[in-house]
């Protein structure tokens, strides 16, 4: 009975200050992340306000649950449009349909990300007051040159080792877990690769502190909110992970209040713009707008080929790229080779894009694109080296010869430096660095040296430019989100070997 009074009188009193208020009754399976995540709140503000859940929830409890509102009604500007959410529609669907970057809507409405249902109510930004992804100005510097040994720094790693799980598994044992558990052994590669970084920290003699904790995650559920509330983070620097994008959220969020930056190492996915969320890995549209950046620098004359099936493919360059010319497919679903060289410009170089399915297609594509190189420069470009691409019956000379170009998170290892940090690791890890290996080097180095800059790391992304083995870090913010859009092109060349254009 003392219990319900305490609710009711909390209830009331929060309704006090203007906030909407539930009651929420624990059911078997539910975890702190989901309860958080259904009312569109973080695990922090529940523990707020039932500080027995720190400890942990149980089945039919019952937690307050408090937010300024349950459904907020998002606020437009002059220039914003609203949009309600048609039955079956997908935030990829809307994007399409308005020629905007799901990441656009998402800034505009951040609640929506996992919640989205028919009748809710978006503002979506006009196409023409979108901030363009563009590739900085900023000048690649050394970090090591500049670093302030003033004061000790302090770095976080979270990464989901699942240590419990391991040993408490009845089933399979340690090694047999290193064997078959591919995300362990991604979490490892990582690992591995960040302990050089910060081995390298010591040699140059940086004051830094570095804690590792055990992320225990699911799919859906995480320990971080429960170690975030036990540990004292306020003379913390930086956070690198987790690695999965809804939990690197939720660390962002529960430490904004520190404005400690938070570094997302390893998730493509871009979700809510936060200040001090870091996404380290490039986008997918970031490694696009490189190639078409490259096109417009030198002049180029772009015709795509695209098939009949990727709807989306052509819909996007049509919003997004309208200059570029549409090569089309005759009845029998062969290329117009006609009219395709029609499209075809002499004096400049003719860049093809290629986005096909069938290894059959490449082929025969490839085949007619060499032919043409008698009269054209051409060269071939694709957004990745797909499966279909490797099929054996296309010829590697095809490509070799077309100088294949595609845009790439990370560069080739060609430096004696770059070289001799794979030796090092081939020597203490009896094996070579594969890339996850090397961005766990790259982004814990490139961290720690921001760190060490005299005004920290957030003056050092706002200023700089960097790079290591193989990956380049140039954050930019992008209609509120902190992306890395440091990228490189490759391309295939005539000696079999594979080089950097840019």
């Amino acid at each position: 009975m003392k219990n319900i009074w305490v609710l009711i009188f909390c209830l009331s009193f929060f309704c006090a200050l203007g906030q909407k208020n539930s009651s929420h009754v624990v059911v078997k399976g539910e975890t702190l992340y989901a309860i958080a995540k259904k009312y569109q709140i973080t695990p922090e503000d529940i523990i707020k306000n039932n500080p027995d859940a720190i400890n942990g929830i149980k089945e039919n409890q019952t937690l307050l649950i408090s937010v300024k509102s349950l459904f907020p009604t998002p606020v437009t500007t002059a220039n914003d449009t609203t949009y309600v959410v048609q039955k079956g529609e997908t935030l990829y669907a809307i994007s399409r349909k308005f020629g905007i970057t799901v990441d656009a809507i998402l800034a505009k409405n951040p609640t929506v990300k996992d919640t989205l249902s028919e009748g809710v109510q978006l503002v979506l930004p006009t196409k023409k007051n979108l901030a363009p992804t563009i590739i900085s100005n900023k000048e690649k510097v050394d970090l090591i040159s500049t670093v302030s040994k003033a004061k000790t720094r302090n770095l976080v790693l979270f990464l989901p080792f699942n240590i419990n799980k391991i040993e408490n598994d009845s089933l399979k044992t340690r090694n047999e877990h290193i064997k078959t558990n591919k995300f362990l052994n991604l979490t490892l590669d990582f690992y591995a690769g960040a302990l050089m970084a910060i081995d390298s920290a010591k040699v140059l003699g940086l004051p830094v502190n570095v804690k590792v904790y055990d992320v225990e995650s699911s799919k859906y559920t995480s320990n971080v909110a429960s170690i975030i509330a036990k540990n004292d983070f306020s003379n913390v620097d930086a956070v690198i992970g987790p690695f999965q994008n809804s939990f690197v959220e939720t660390t962002a969020q529960l430490l904004s209040k520190y404005n400690i930056p938070v570094i997302s190492p390893l998730s493509k996915e871009k979700g809510l713009a936060l200040p001090n969320l870091y996404y380290a890995i490039p986008s997918e549209e970031q490694l696009k707008t490189k190639l078409y950046q490259h096109f417009k620098a030198i002049n180029g004359n772009t015709v795509a080929i695209i098939s009949t099936k990727k709807v989306a493919s052509k819909e996007y360059l049509l919003k997004n790229y309208p200059w570029v010319k549409h090569a089309v497919f005759n009845d029998k679903g062969s290329l117009d080779v006609v009219q395709f060289k029609s499209q075809l410009v002499k004096g400049k170089t003719n860049f093809i894009i290629l986005e096909i399915e069938k290894a059959s297609t490449i082929l025969s594509i490839t085949n007619i694109l060499k032919g043409l190189q008698k009269e054209y420069e051409i060269q071939l470009t694709v957004y990745e080296v797909y499966d279909a691409l490797n099929f054996e019956e296309i010829p590697i000379k095809n490509l070799t010869t077309l100088k294949m170009m595609y845009p790439s998170t990370s560069k080739l290892i060609e430096t004696p430096e770059e070289l001799l940090f794979a030796a090092a690791y081939k020597k203490i890890n009896n094996i070579a660095p594969n890339s996850v290996a090397i961005k766990g080097f790259d982004i814990t180095f490139d961290t720690i040296l921001r760190m060490c800059q005299e005004n920290g790391f957030a003056d050092s992304v706002s200023k700089h430019k960097t790079a290591y083995v193989e990956n380049s870090f140039d954050y930019y913010n992008e209609n509120g989100a902190n992306n890395n859009i440091g990228c490189y092109l490759l391309y295939y060349d005539n000696d079999l070997t594979i080089k950097q254009a840019q």
